[in-house]
């Protein structure tokens, strides 16, 4: 939550986008409350204690960030899941840090903006996009970046979740391991 205040002057677009994260957020919190409510009682039913997973994940500027989300998965499975915390409704997908050190230079442009839940990666092609793809799209939306980019990204990501659009690599539950790129850089 505390992105945008420690950049040094962001522009007027960037806190619209910040309202607009925090206006959305406490709405959807309020109207799924009861959906929460019943999904950590399920939680803790099904999976025991703790009902949230917590981990640390590459945000903006590369900082890292603690992402919260309920623990819907065993240590036998990949993440999935919605994320909360210092992060945007859109932006680049955060990654796991242990990746930092294999972006080239131009990839790790990636968090130049605020990750997000949904981005435009995901809209176009998910899992099923080779590494190189994805980081090539994260770099067009900061290179594009608008409110009605998010919007449409928005608008696009409750259909592609509907469809279960791109969920997974051939071959894989989610995205095998980003190892690197081959690319060579100039």
């Amino acid at each position: 939550m505390s992105w945008l205040r420690e950049m040094s002057r962001p522009p007027a677009g960037l806190r619209a986008k910040r309202a607009l994260d925090l206006a959305a957020s406490a709405g959807g919190l309020l109207v799924l409350s009861p959906v929460l409510g019943a999904v950590t009682v399920l939680q803790l039913a099904y999976h025991g204690w703790p009902p949230l997973f917590v981990q640390e994940r590459p945000g903006l500027h590369g900082k890292t960030f603690r992402i919260l989300k309920f623990r819907t998965m065993t240590d036998a499975r990949d993440e999935q899941g919605r994320l909360l915390g210092d992060m945007s409704l859109v932006g680049p997908r955060p990654l796991l840090v242990r990746y930092l050190d294999r972006y080239t230079a131009e990839q790790m442009r990636r968090h130049d903006m605020p990750p997000g839940i949904t981005g435009w990666a995901q809209i176009n092609g998910r899992n099923a996009l080779s590494w190189d793809a994805k980081f090539a799209l994260d770099l067009e939306y900061i290179d594009r970046w608008s409110l009605a980019l998010d919007a449409r990204i928005l608008l696009t990501t409750v259909k592609k979740v509907l469809v279960r659009d791109g969920i997974s690599a051939e071959g894989e539950a989610t995205m095998p391991e980003f190892m690197g790129s081959m690319q060579v850089e100039a």
